[in-house]
């Protein structure tokens, strides 16, 4: 086992070197070696440092540099060095996380990294939280509790009785709310077409003057951090009518909620704190290993109700019990690396990271702009959209920076316009990983014919 470790140690370093340099996206050749893994079921074993070699020796070459410097396809961070090394402990701990009296460490982690994300998230004291995959989870966790408090309020418990001849809830959204919001309502059994959706504005935010009627069992989802623009929707004045009316809000933060952690960027956030739930990621802005999800509920109780299992033989002590805020009751020890990640940076490194990488976002914007192409978005937070003139025009210059390999840029389609969608959320990102990446787009733009304002 130790010479094992030691050899994947070597293997992963030398890999975390070469995606500095290499090509972002895996080359055609990359990919079609990966038909070496389409064997049948060995009938004898294989030693381990050979499936390592295998592993490596054509798995990582059919990578997407998502860990490296210039990966700016979607929002996806890379993984800290504090955290990596705490990830491979945990994975040698092999904890199920589930309960204090089996998995201490575990628990104590989550205990610690709940406080610590509440204070740099600025929730308000004594929020609730689960460590979960990812923001699918995370809203589904989150709206479950949601769930649970208006049906409880209107006198049904829904976890015994399920939704059958329920009172009904309104779920009210944004026209640009996220794909896996949506998804998490529909998990949940309160529909992915029922919801009332509210017309955006030009930056994709919720109007607030377009909100419907809302009652004690609406639950309105206000997103923090449009992902095509980086927008906040107006909380303050979401929530205060909201409230008004009795209903539960809800907040969609996967990358925006990181604002917070940063005094340049929190104003993004006010009045976010006075909502009832919220969802982020910890894979994106705290550069965490995947998978890593955070529900936070103002509620303890109504998180724990939504999420409590009962059995006998499982033993329930004082301290927290994860097993009683998650889905699930076998899971990973995700609490270490968060831990480990915000150990390791503390306040100010965490907003190192967040501010150089909206400097870094900006740094794009300008530098396309002065080249003569169209920024579609207010540049406030980390996401860039840019055109390139027509929606042909502009996928191929995206088809030609994926192939071009220097970085890597995905596409989308925002408020009828084509665009590309540029994306800086990773710690090792550096303003010479913008100016090179720049240099590689402009060149490429301008080989595919694309010019200056059109």
């Amino acid at each position: 086992m130790e010479d094992l470790l030691y050899l994947v140690a070597q293997r992963a370093s030398r890999y975390l070197q070469q995606i500095q340099d290499r090509r972002v996206g895996p080359s055609p050749e990359a990919v079609r070696a990966l038909d070496r893994f389409l064997e049948p079921m060995p009938d004898r074993p294989t030693s381990p440092a050979d499936v390592i070699g295998l592993l490596d020796d054509y798995g990582s070459p059919a990578t997407m540099a998502m860990a490296g410097p210039r990966f700016f396809g979607w929002v996806i961070g890379g993984s800290l060095p504090a955290a990596l090394g705490a990830n491979w402990l945990a994975g040698a701990w092999d904890q199920n996380a589930g309960l204090f009296v089996s998995t201490p460490i575990s628990t104590v982690l989550e205990e610690v990294s709940l406080r610590w994300l509440v204070d740099v998230l600025q929730l308000p004291a004594g929020t609730s939280g689960a460590f979960v995959t990812g923001a699918t989870v995370a809203n589904f966790t989150a709206l479950a509790a949601a769930r649970h408090a208006v049906l409880e309020r209107a006198g049904w418990n829904v976890e015994a009785l399920g939704l059958f001849s329920a009172p009904e809830i309104q779920v009210v959204v944004g026209e640009e709310v996220h794909p896996s919001l949506i998804k998490a309502l529909g998990m949940l059994g309160l529909g992915r077409e029922r919801v009332v959706r509210v017309p955006v504005d030009g930056q994709g935010r919720m109007r607030a003057d377009s909100l419907p009627a809302l009652q004690s069992q609406s639950i309105v989802c206000v997103q923090a951090g449009n992902v095509n623009t980086g927008a906040f929707d107006p909380a303050v004045d979401i929530i205060h009518l909201a409230h008004e009316a009795g209903a539960w809000v809800h907040v969609d933060g996967a990358f925006g909620l990181w604002a917070a952690a940063s005094a340049q960027c929190a104003h993004l956030l006010e009045g976010v704190a006075e909502a009832d739930s919220w969802a982020t990621d910890a894979h994106k802005w705290l550069n965490v290993p995947y998978d890593s999800g955070l529900a936070f509920v103002r509620d303890p109780d109504a998180l724990r109700a939504a999420m409590s299992l009962t059995a006998a033989y499982l033993p329930q002590g004082e301290r927290r019990e994860p097993s009683q805020y998650v889905p699930e009751l076998s899971r990973r020890a995700r609490g270490v690396e968060i831990w480990a990640a915000l150990k390791s940076l503390g306040r100010s490194g965490l907003a190192e990271i967040i501010e150089r990488d909206c400097r870094c976002a900006r740094r794009f914007a300008d530098g396309l702009h002065a080249a003569g192409y169209e920024i579609l978005n207010d540049v406030v937070l980390n996401q860039v959209l840019v055109s390139f003139g027509s929606p042909e025009r502009t996928a191929e210059v995206i088809a030609g920076i994926q192939a071009e390999g220097t970085c890597w840029c995905g596409g989308t389609v925002w408020q009828g316009r084509s665009a590309m969608r540029i994306s800086v959320s990773s710690w090792a990102t550096t303003e010479a990983d913008v100016d090179r990446s720049l240099e590689a787009m402009l060149r490429v733009a301008r080989g595919a014919g694309v010019q200056a304002g059109g």
